[in-house]
């Protein structure tokens, strides 16, 4: 696919204002974002993990900054472990909004596909060359699952555990047609051709907090995207649950997008 997008149609596109403090250049194929705000040690032992894999062999590393205010992206200690570039959203929106900077830097850039993993540390990254290699074989949207063969769920809350099992994954499931098994978690990779495709329209300013893992997850099987869940881990803190997502007007949020994307509310017009 080539890598030269039309300007008319760049010109289209709702990206978020945003800062770029730090880019160092492409040199691989892919990227990893990482989305994330004031993730204090959880974001800089997530660092330290991918600089001992060697992740940084495989793919750029690329941090989507929300506004964190706690002192953990200091530019000189990201770049000693293998971090490339670091962009701060500066326009509004929360999750969704920041992945809508990384993603279209990323294909501003030429990026094949991105891999995405969440900065507060509850994924393995051991698993994001898998993710790679999957999209260099044909695949066009990977999803982390700790439910599936070989997956491991550790410390994930009881309410967390039945929302995905019994009702996120089963409607996205039954509405996409395909079976999803753990449908709330960041953790990812899409091609290049899946990000850029007008069917699928990720640049819109209708997605600004939760709206784009769920409108994927349902998006990319109805037009007939190869969609693969892959085993990883996902480890929950004992005592402690980092999120974003606040216990009951979260989570109800949460709920309300993905029905409305079941509902095919957020498909282009």
């Amino acid at each position: 696919m080539s890598s030269v997008i039309d300007p008319v149609v760049r010109s289209t596109w709702q990206v978020p204002a945003f800062d770029k403090p730090l880019w160092l250049g492409r040199q691989h194929a892919f990227c990893v974002v990482i989305p994330l705000i004031n993730e204090g040690d959880r974001i800089k032992n997530l660092l330290a993990r991918m600089a001992a894999l060697g992740i940084a062999s495989h793919a750029d590393i690329i941090i989507v900054d929300g506004g964190s205010t706690d002192g953990s992206l200091v530019l000189d200690a990201l770049q000693q472990v293998g971090v490339r570039g670091l962009l701060v959203k500066t326009g509004p929106g929360k999750l969704s909004a920041q992945l809508r900077c990384a993603y279209a830097f990323a294909m501003d850039q030429g990026y094949e596909g991105v891999v995405t993993i969440d900065g507060n540390d509850k994924d393995d990254p051991d698993a994001i060359p898998r993710f790679i290699e999957a999209l260099q074989q044909g695949v066009d949207f990977v999803q982390a699952s700790r439910f599936v063969d070989g997956g491991v769920a550790e410390n994930t809350p009881a309410s967390r555990d039945f929302a995905i099992r019994f009702i996120h994954a089963p409607m996205l499931s039954l509405t996409s047609g395909f079976k999803w098994t753990d449908t709330t978690q960041g953790f990812r990779a899409y091609s290049r051709k899946l990000l850029l495709d007008p069917k699928v329209a990720i640049f819109r300013d209708v997605f600004m907090t939760y709206e784009l893992l769920a409108y994927l997850s349902y998006r990319a099987p109805k037009l007939g995207y190869r969609c693969v869940e892959l085993p990883t881990v996902r480890r929950y803190p004992k005592g402690e649950v980092p999120t974003k997502i606040s216990t009951f007007k979260g989570n109800l949020s949460v709920l309300e997008i993905l029905f409305k994307a079941c509902r095919g509310q957020f498909n282009p017009r």
